[in-house]
């Protein structure tokens, strides 16, 4: 198995290229510089932007699935994530690559309505453009014709894998704390997986 991963320098993204290798498969990541990404053997460095075809088709090349854990930074434009994606499945297409698996966050979508009064406020003001981008990613996901499975995570907290976590495509979970190392377990079982094939589960 060969993977791509798109936000793989740090974060869910990082905790996954590492899990992939402990389970023999190869990674190729894409980052904006080879310095921010783990010198792992097995894990290839592209380096480029995630909105640029170039650099994510070459990422893409002889990959059987695809992990997208991009999430915000320090003087990221608005719709990073959306565009990205958009980029990302466009290629997938041509290269016809299956499967992806991609983190957006608990209060998108139909999970807006299941959080508590007090998280749906924040998403409504601090959270708003990062939301907007999530939901737009989400749509672009929602609209392709890739095997795609969306993971919507609760608070995410560096801490060892516990797998000891819910996972609900009702929304039915809190936005409480999940490991990053959880979370990227739960992805890697996607791409192999056809338990939750276009569906979107929270995990906390």
């Amino acid at each position: 198995m060969k993977i791509a991963i798109f936000g793989g320098s740090r974060g869910v993204g990082a905790e996954a290229a590492a899990q992939a290798l402990e389970r023999g498969w190869r990674c190729r990541v894409l980052a904006r510089s080879a310095d921010g990404v783990a010198d792992l053997p097995g894990v290839e460095v592209v380096v480029g932007d995630a909105r640029d075809p170039e650099p994510v088709g070459r990422t893409l090349f002889g990959c059987d699935g695809v992990l997208i854990t991009l999430g915000p930074h320090r003087g990221h434009p608005p719709d990073l994530c959306s565009h990205a994606t958009r980029v990302i499945v466009e290629a997938m297409a041509e290269q016809q690559v299956p499967r992806v698996a991609a983190v957006t966050a608990l209060g998108v979508g139909d999970s807006y309505a299941r959080m508590p009064a007090a998280y749906r406020l924040l998403i409504r003001t601090l959270m708003r453009r990062l939301m907007a981008d999530k939901e737009a990613q989400e749509s672009i996901l929602r609209d392709s014709d890739r095997e795609w499975i969306i993971v919507r995570p609760g608070r995410l907290v560096d801490r060892p894998a516990s797998a000891r976590y819910r996972v609900s495509v009702d929304g039915g979970v809190s936005p409480r704390a999940v490991a990053r190392a959880d979370v990227a377990a739960f992805l890697l079982d996607q791409l192999v997986s056809d338990r939750y094939l276009r569906k979107a589960p929270g995990i906390a």
